[in-house]
């Protein structure tokens, strides 16, 4: 049943451009064969030579099972959904993305002890080189917030070291639609050595993404030398349709998607999906007003964790959401084609 391995990965998706990059299949491999180097290796995992099932017939399979390449999804737009709210945060958060819901959810979450872990994205503040890294308290949780998802980072080779290393138990992880896929595709799997990791997601947290970018490419690239943007001098970047740039000065400098498009992540090409449907909750800054967060709350998992956020008074709502440029930025997506 499970007699694909990596290099089946290697043939029909490392290999063809297709890879997310996700980082689950380094996580739930058992023999730790798998991982990723940066630079122009950096588009698909990379594997020590040994695998379980190529070299001693053991059946595993655990890297294939998982990939949310392997299998065509459908697309949609917005998805299901139990409610759509615009959101921020009752309390300053220094460096929020849009409105802080996200943060504030994760940090109700975590004094609640929903959670008792949280996978994100972590950046060093002087080069803003991103790193997945894993959160148990609250007042780190704020440190972390507004990180740049716009950089690529395998943000699940974290998950390896959160439930097998670290035994958490309860872990919300906050992600890109292709990490959400990933997860929904544990979720779903019956395989032994899956099993682990799918008991122990309690909440997956989607970003709306268009796509990620290479960070050499873009910060030492298109910021540094052809812009003159040092990445400590940059406060907040933004995609809503273009990438906006905001400096620390408060400058801001808006750049075409178009101008940009040698620095995006190749597996992003084929990816159909903005809104992350996959999710418990997914989180974006289109379609709500300037300094809130819209909300699309999918799951009964995903609502217990919004209202317990709202009742604590950590959330402000409102239903000041606009859904036509959703979907007006998720038809776009929609129509790539692999």
């Amino acid at each position: 049943m499970y007699d694909r391995n990596y290099t089946d990965l290697e043939s029909t998706i490392w290999h063809t451009g297709k890879c997310a990059c996700c980082g689950a299949c380094v996580a739930v491999c058992p023999a730790n064969s798998l991982f990723f180097e940066t630079g122009e290796n950096s588009t698909h995992p990379m594997n020590d030579g040994y695998c379980k099932s190529e070299r001693d017939g053991v059946p595993c399979g655990a890297c294939y099972e998982i990939c949310p390449r392997v299998n065509e999804r459908k697309i949609e737009t917005i998805g299901n959904s139990i409610n759509i709210v615009s959101a921020s945060a009752n309390f300053d958060v220094e460096k929020k993305q849009s409105g802080g819901a996200v943060t504030a959810i994760l940090m109700n979450a975590l004094e609640q002890e929903l959670v008792d872990a949280v996978i994100t994205v972590a950046e060093d503040p002087w080069t803003l080189k991103p790193m997945s890294t894993i959160v148990t308290s609250s007042e780190a949780m704020t440190k972390q917030a507004g990180s740049r998802y716009n950089w690529w980072v395998p943000l699940l080779s974290a998950l390896k070291e959160a439930v097998i290393t670290k035994k958490y138990r309860n872990i919300a992880i906050v992600g890109v639609p292709c990490v959400v896929q990933a997860i929904s595709e544990m979720r779903k799997s019956e395989h032994d050595l899956i099993r682990p990791f799918k008991d122990s997601i309690r909440l997956m947290i989607g970003l709306f993404c268009t796509e990620t970018f290479d960070y050499e490419k873009m910060v030492e690239g298109k910021f540094k030398k052809d812009m003159g943007i040092d990445p400590w001098q940059i406060k907040r970047l933004d995609i809503p349709g273009k990438l906006e740039i905001t400096t620390e000065e408060g400058e801001v400098h808006t750049i075409p998607l178009s101008e940009v498009e040698d620095c995006i992540r190749p597996g992003c090409a084929i990816c159909t999906d903005l809104t992350a449907l996959d999710a418990d909750i997914s989180a974006g800054s289109i379609g709500s007003p300037k300094g809130e967060t819209t909300l699309i709350i999918r799951t009964p998992v995903g609502n217990r964790f919004f209202m317990s956020a709202v009742d604590e008074e950590k959330l402000v709502i409102s239903d000041n959401v606009d859904l036509k440029p959703i979907e007006a930025l998720a038809n776009k997506k929609a129509k790539r084609k692999a």
